[in-house]
């Protein structure tokens, strides 16, 4: 093989290798209301250690038929709404971006099976930048709003 192939099978190599990840996800953890909840969400700090602004614009999951990036809204008279974020939110570099209850959140909707206390749910994030982060993300129906 001589050196331009060579050249040319790493720079292929290099092409083909997704970004190394400048996010760190960070005190996670997913809930849904009761046993038998069609739905559930999760919860996490999402770090950018990068020089560089990230967004977050997906998730993936098979805990559920359906996984989408949420918020809350007010309707205007007083009722809070939940409604898909489609373009995702912004993690600035050197910063980090909170998802929380009543807030911005990974949604989990038709759950294929109870969310039990002390379970995990495997959950792929994807980065416009850093590319997908596989994150095992502990089930804790005990956690109130203040442990974040």
């Amino acid at each position: 093989m001589s050196v331009k192939s060579v050249v040319a099978a790493a720079a292929l190599l290099a092409l083909a290798t997704p970004a190394l990840a400048d996010i760190e996800i960070r005190d996670a953890y997913a809930r849904a209301a009761m046993a038998n909840a069609k739905a559930g969400a999760a919860f996490m700090e999402i770090v950018n250690t990068g020089p560089e602004d990230d967004r977050l614009i997906g998730a993936a999951s098979d805990i559920s038929e359906r996984v989408e990036l949420h918020t809350h809204i007010d309707d205007g008279n007083g009722v809070m709404k939940m409604i898909e974020v489609e373009e995702g939110f912004a993690v600035p570099a050197g910063g980090a971006y909170m998802l929380r209850r009543g807030g911005d959140h990974v949604m989990f909707m038709g759950l294929r099976g109870p969310m039990n206390d002390g379970d995990t749910v495997n959950v792929t994030l994807t980065f416009e930048k850093a590319g997908d982060v596989a994150v095992a993300i502990p089930v804790d129906l005990q956690r109130q709003d203040g442990g974040m």
